[in-house]
């Protein structure tokens, strides 16, 4: 019979492993924490499924012990920050970058993890409740506040559903989500004027910006930018404000020049990205950064360079990128 049981338990719980991992990436803003927190998620079911007494549905169940799982991880944890949500204000390009390795940054997630299903109108919401800057404002959140904000407002269950699941009353779960939503008017961005990268504009803008980095033709990068672009680069707690401090940065501190880097694109929570390869001293092109862009109608408003290399493993990005054959001499 515990085979049997076994069985039914994989078959009727796996449907809900790629939600459930979304759920642990918004509430932990880690790839890997999000991994772990799923496989302790699942291994907690299979052991007490002998006692699952159906009173609700598998999925909210499921659910109920990812979420607890989720806070018991949070206990005693600073949130995973990107720089701009440190406080610092917007650096001068000529001063040294900063540096701490030693911080927990926000990791972005692969669209290939995440999944998106369904009509266009639930594929772009399901973009929109993973974006970069929606994830990073969550982290500002108390964790019982970003849970219940997260199953509220972005999975839209009910206050009572909430509440079986945190084990509070629905008076609780309502304090939690309005002090969640004033909160997060304060530090999330506006976004109302992103655009989908699917856009036709928007692919001939992309192609350009590849052009003009692989030329590493800083005016064409930011003659790209909005007027008030963000560019971040964690591990560098260090960020820039507007074209002119975008520019300064990279004419002076971003290495290589023209034809020394290779961009390959890929996309992260929902947004276009690339992972940029800097070429070597033996012609080969090196992982450097991968880069996660936010595109509005005015152009690029926001570029976060991530320097967390075994980002490209997790995206199953190439490790080298081949040094272009030399023409011969005729």
């Amino acid at each position: 019979m515990a085979g049997n049981a076994d069985t039914d338990f994989l078959r009727l719980a796996d449907p809900f492993r790629r939600e459930l991992f979304v759920h642990c990436y918004r509430m932990l803003g880690s790839v890997h924490d999000a991994e772990d927190l799923v496989q302790e998620t699942y291994l907690l079911a299979w052991r007490s499924y002998d006692r699952f007494e159906g009173r609700s549905s598998l999925r909210t169940w499921l659910y109920r012990i990812a979420t607890r799982a989720c806070l018991t991880a949070l206990e005693g944890r600073s949130r995973r920050p990107l720089p701009t949500g440190l406080g610092g204000p917007s650096a001068d390009p000529d001063e040294s970058l900063v540096e701490r390795r030693e911080v927990a940054w926000l990791e972005p997630v692969p669209d290939a993890m995440v999944g998106t299903e369904g009509d266009p109108a639930a594929i772009v919401a399901a973009r929109e409740s993973i974006r970069l800057a929606l994830v990073a404002a969550f982290q500002h959140l108390p964790p019982r506040q970003r849970a219940v904000l997260i199953l509220r407002d972005v999975l839209k269950w009910r206050a009572a559903e909430v509440a079986e699941i945190l084990d509070t009353t629905t008076t609780a779960v309502n304090s939690m989500l309005q002090r969640a939503r004033a909160q997060l008017d304060q530090v999330a961005p506006s976004e109302d004027d992103v655009v989908e990268p699917t856009n036709p504009d928007q692919r001939v803008l992309l192609d350009r910006y590849v052009m003009a980095f692989e030329d590493k033709n800083v005016s064409a990068i930011v003659a790209l930018l909005t007027t008030d672009a963000v560019w971040e680069m964690p591990p560098f707690t260090t960020w820039y404000r507007g074209r002119d401090h975008v520019g300064r940065h990279l004419a002076t501190r971003c290495p290589g020049g023209p034809g020394d880097f290779r961009l390959v694109p890929t996309k992260a929570n929902g947004q276009p990205a690339f992972a940029l390869y800097l070429r070597g001293d033996d012609g080969d092109f090196q992982p450097f950064t991968l880069q996660v862009l936010t595109l509005t109608s005015a152009g690029i408003a926001h570029v976060a360079n991530f320097f967390d290399l075994q980002l490209f493993t997790t995206f199953g990005l190439p490790k080298t990128q081949p040094a272009p054959p030399q023409l011969l001499p005729r």
